[in-house]
């Protein structure tokens, strides 16, 4: 089967400093890719790169007629900002019901309280959980066939880290989606994760977490001795 994406000897380089070194992959329909790597490993640089953003050595493939969804790292959003729910996402989509179908989707309250609260409160009133939930649904609103997120948990406890990823595996799983994402936590790839891409400018591993994620490709991927725990990655 064709991939829906591949990357062939990808580099950036930013004046004198090379970023990314001869990155090479591919992404399979359905896929969750998860890339892990330090700060500075390059795993947003990449994103950047492989949706033409940025310029770039090497090839990047898309299979044709893809739609991709990206939601960047780390949104800010200053409380005062005269900026509600609804606003953010009549500018993905003006249709109303395709935007409370889209909140309800990812598990946001049902449909009155959507639309007597949810669509009127500010963007920056809602808590972490609340707007990565948003940029879930914003992403949603085209049908896209591919979700990109960078750090989808930035910010959030632990507790709705899991809730986020059950989300986005639940979306997986019922739309036939295609997820890539950046997640610094190694236990959420072993849990959600198909494969894994190990990123610190060069590709250090690639694979099925279980057999890739081992102390060697670790100390390798975050210097000196890395600490090791082993886990089974869950079928659902």
């Amino acid at each position: 089967m064709e991939p829906v994406l591949r990357v062939e000897n990808v580099s950036v380089r930013f004046d004198d400093q090379e970023v990314l070194r001869n990155v090479s992959f591919d992404v399979q329909k359905g896929e969750v890719l998860a890339i892990v790597g330090p700060n500075g490993a390059g795993k947003s640089v990449l994103f950047r790169a492989i949706l033409g953003l940025i310029p770039h050595g090497g090839t990047v493939t898309w299979q044709p007629g893809l739609r991709i969804s990206y939601a960047p790292q780390k949104l800010f959003i200053d409380r005062d900002l005269p900026l509600s729910v609804g606003e953010f996402l009549h500018f993905k989509n003006p249709n109303k019901i395709a935007v409370v179908e889209a909140l309800k989707s990812v598990g946001l309250n049902d449909e009155h309280h959507i639309e007597e609260h949810l669509l009127t409160q500010r963007l920056g009133w809602l808590s972490g959980g609340q707007l990565q939930r948003v940029l879930v649904a914003w992403s949603l609103l085209d049908n896209p066939h591919v979700l990109m997120f960078d750090e989808p948990t930035a910010g959030i406890d632990v507790g709705g880290e899991e809730t986020i990823y059950n989300l986005l595996k639940r979306l997986q799983d019922k739309l036939h989606l295609t997820i890539i994402l950046i997640s610094h936590d190694l236990n959420i790839v072993y849990k959600y994760a198909n494969n894994v891409m190990c990123l610190n400018q060069d590709m250090i591993c690639h694979g099925v977490p279980s057999e890739v994620l081992d102390p060697k490709s670790l100390a390798k991927l975050y210097g000196g001795e890395a600490n090791f725990y082993k886990h089974e990655h869950l079928q659902h």
